[in-house]
């Protein structure tokens, strides 16, 4: 396995560590609260084909800059930080990706910044919060599911031995996959997140009052939303409503997929990216 190259960029924003894969044009991709390191990451993965990846750990996250204050782990503070990143590493416009929360980021600064977005693709996220909103979620509590999600979620939080947390993870996990007994199938290799609990802390708060659809006219760039059609996290109907409110969007509904279409559909996804990223035809609206 190629491990990803490590670089500290130095911005006037503070330090940020960023890591970097693959060669072709600029492809940013960051997670509200992941934590990555050499080992990469397997949505970022996915692009290192045909774009050179820039997986960047955002503040408290690894061995980048700290928050000063807390507002500093806000989205739109986020995208700030991203686009310090940018100018540093001398790229006037760039491509950028995000899965799940990393989507909603994605969103943020194509409203914020469309003029150094090339395109933007987004996996299985939403523009509002969406757990309390919808019943098809895995987090509202008339979900089936969501007590056993919630109980994990509460196990995690506790000290446990690093096998038991290894099995709550992987039971985790496979309530938002559509076969969960491929689970060992998906996750192959060598790849190990960890997560910022400051981040994901200031996630559970800001989620709550999270709405930008009403803005996403304002991103201008040429848009990919792509979905499992039994994503149990973000549910369909919130890609749906993404693709009805970015002018210049197109919606990618996978079939076979609930939130990891990149892992489950992975050959359908390769060339769903492709055909985005280098045939830039709008293929249809949703």
């Amino acid at each position: 396995m190629i491990r990803w190259e490590t670089k500290m960029i130095s911005t006037e924003r503070g330090n940020f560590e960023v890591f970097s894969k693959g060669q072709g044009p600029a492809l940013c991709v960051a997670h509200l609260y992941s934590e990555f390191n050499e080992t990469g990451d397997r949505f970022a993965d996915t692009f290192t084909e045909t774009n050179q990846v820039f997986l960047v750990n955002l503040r408290e996250a690894g061995r980048s800059e700290q928050a000063h204050e807390p507002y500093q782990l806000s989205m739109i503070e986020t995208v700030l930080d991203l686009g310090a990143v940018r100018l540093e590493l001398g790229i006037q416009s760039w491509n950028v990706a995000g899965h799940s929360t990393g989507g909603m980021l994605g969103l943020v600064y194509g409203m914020r910044h469309p003029q150094s977005i090339d395109s933007l693709i987004i996996a299985g996220s939403a523009a509002r919060e969406y757990a309390s909103s919808s019943p098809y979620c895995i987090y509202h509590q008339e979900h089936p599911q969501f007590e056993k999600m919630q109980m994990l979620i509460e196990r995690l939080k506790t000290n446990l031995s690093e096998e038991e947390r290894s099995r709550c993870s992987r039971e985790r996990t496979k309530l938002s996959l559509h076969e969960p007994d491929r689970y060992d199938e998906y996750f192959t290799g060598d790849v190990h997140k960890s997560m910022s609990a400051a981040r994901m802390n200031f996630f559970a708060r800001e989620i709550l009052l999270f709405d930008i659809t009403k803005q996403l006219h304002k991103v201008t760039a040429r848009t990919l939303m792509i979905c499992g059609a039994h994503d149990v996290q973000c549910p369909l109907p919130f890609s749906r409503e993404i693709a009805e409110l970015i002018p210049n969007a197109e919606l990618e509904v996978f079939n076979d997929s609930n939130h990891y279409p990149f892992l489950e559909e992975a050959e359908k996804f390769s060339r769903v990216i492709k055909e985005f990223l280098f045939h830039p035809v709008m293929r249809h609206k949703t």
